[in-house]
């Protein structure tokens, strides 16, 4: 399969780019992450968002531990609070194949460049991917434990 299909386990998985960043080669489960081929998903996923209201599309890609590769995309909607962020639209996806945990994730905004999930988000990919998961975000890329402290899980339902 090619980086392009949705149940990917090619090159965002396994290969390896100079464009590597925050420490030079994160891995996950012992896969170098290819993070251009993963933000290329995400400027794919971009490109058919629907943001008629604010003229800001965004594009979600992660990598699941499995190898395949999720995105989503914003849908906004007249009703502004009805609208879906990008993320929603990955973790959806993520379910709908066949669910398990995301290792590797970033976001793109309007121009194609890196943009940080929003809070909400973050709590939505804490679920999917706890703390472990790696984030790529304006300022480089970090476990999403960096980017949402004290956050609340399951773990807190259990108690």
């Amino acid at each position: 399969m090619s980086v392009n299909e949705t149940a990917d386990t090619g090159p965002a998985a396994t290969g390896r780019t100079g464009e590597e960043t925050a420490g030079g080669g994160e891995t996950a489960g012992g896969a170098h992450l290819d993070w251009d081929a993963l933000r290329d998903r995400a400027r794919d996923a971009m490109a058919r968002a629907y943001a008629p209201y604010s003229g800001f599309p965004v594009g979600a890609a992660a990598l699941v531990a499995d190898g395949r590769t999720v995105t989503g995309c914003n849908v906004e909607n007249a009703s502004y609070g009805v609208g879906l962020c990008a993320e929603c639209g990955l973790v959806s996806e993520l379910i709908a194949t066949g669910g398990g945990r995301l290792v590797a994730f970033t976001c793109v905004g309007g121009d194609g460049t890196v943009v940080a999930p929003c809070g909400r988000c973050r709590q939505l990919l804490w679920e999917h991917g706890g703390a472990d998961l790696l984030v790529e975000a304006p300022s480089g890329i970090r476990p999403l434990a960096d980017l949402l402290a004290d956050a609340f899980g399951p773990q807190q339902l259990a108690r």
